[in-house]
């Protein structure tokens, strides 16, 4: 509709310079005469010709029936100008100086009209080009981002296997088979266009499973997420890297261990995670930085901009809560 509305402004005020123009070049014909007159003409071309331009495809056969179109729709202003004025008519000798005159401005709107649409055009396809480049940079940069946060795991993971082998070889097997779910999951999830909370919460179980196996008793955890959440799309591996922090810095310090809690909430805007631990905390949580968390932070600024957050606080009793706040309307997009 804005567009509409500009495209008629233009049209009016290019018919009223043209009647100016005249006025100047005819000052026996009143101005008002002139306008009446370009107006009727400006507006019968802009109308007529500007469906026809806009239901046909720039070529060949759209120049041949502008051709034809262009003096119709010119004759048809005329027309509609001697009713309104009461002045001259198609009998009059002089009326055809009237369709040349239109003709002349005519071709010259025309051809402005056409070099503005082709200038659009072109600025549409750099922007095009220009957000298609910035999104592949985006999608590079997180892959960058995630494949640090994988090699990191699965080091760690088969380091300790290679120190389960000789001591515990019965453990060190149920950990290659929760590495090997893990890694399923994780392949599966990279050959998909799209992936879930409910996948991501998944991938974490292994994950939680196979950090089980090192710590015992010691490590313990809820998750407490509706379906509705986990069928929502969220971007992947954010939710590892905040328990590896969690466990690193709250449960393994702990001498008797301690729990992760993961729970969700879902506003009209926003889907909400929060991931805690009754650990041993942190100095000071709202500044807290590492790998993992700076990871977080770059890949929610690539994807959401200021749209997307990760807030750290210390719990009252124990233990730090690392909360997630992502906009719904991206990741329903």
């Amino acid at each position: 509709m804005k567009k509409i509305l500009v495209y008629l402004f233009a049209t009016l005020a290019f018919n009223t310079a043209i009647a100016g123009l005249l006025n100047l070049l005819l000052p026996n014909a009143s101005f008002r005469h002139n306008f009446i007159f370009s107006q009727c003409i400006g507006l019968s071309i802009s109308l007529i010709n500007g469906v026809i331009v806009k239901g046909m495809e720039n070529g060949i056969a759209r120049t041949l029936v502008l051709t034809i179109s262009l003096p119709i729709s010119v004759a048809a202003g005329l027309t509609l100008a001697f009713s309104l004025t009461g002045l001259g008519g198609w009998s009059d000798p002089h009326a055809w100086e009237s369709v040349v005159v239109g003709l002349f401005f005519g071709i010259i709107g025309a051809i402005t009209y056409l070099l503005a649409e082709r200038i659009e055009a072109e600025v549409k396809h750099r922007q095009l080009i220009k957000s298609e480049s910035e999104k592949r940079e985006i999608e590079a940069y997180l892959k960058l981002l995630q494949a640090q946060i994988e090699p990191h795991f699965l080091f760690n993971t088969l380091a300790n296997v290679s120190s389960l082998i000789d001591g515990d070889p019965a453990l060190a097997k149920q950990l290659l088979e929760r590495l090997n779910d893990w890694l399923r999951i994780a392949l599966v999830r990279a050959r998909s266009h799209s992936t879930t909370l409910g996948d991501e919460l998944d991938m974490l179980e292994n994950y939680l499973e196979i950090m089980k196996i090192r710590f015992g008793e010691r490590l313990r955890w809820r998750i407490e997420v509706s379906e509705e959440a986990r069928r929502s799309a969220f971007p992947p591996m954010l939710l590892q890297p905040l328990v590896e922090n969690a466990i690193r810095h709250g449960i393994e310090p702990k001498l008797g261990g301690g729990e992760i809690g993961i729970h969700t909430s879902i506003e009209s805007t926003s889907l909400r995670v929060e991931i805690s631990d009754n650990g041993m905390g942190l100095a000071d949580a709202t500044n807290a930085s590492g790998t993992g968390l700076t990871n977080v932070r770059a890949r929610l600024a690539a994807l959401f901009g200021e749209s997307g957050n990760l807030v750290l606080q210390s719990n009252a009793a124990a233990g730090v809560t690392a909360t997630l706040t992502l906009p719904r309307k991206e990741l329903l997009a």
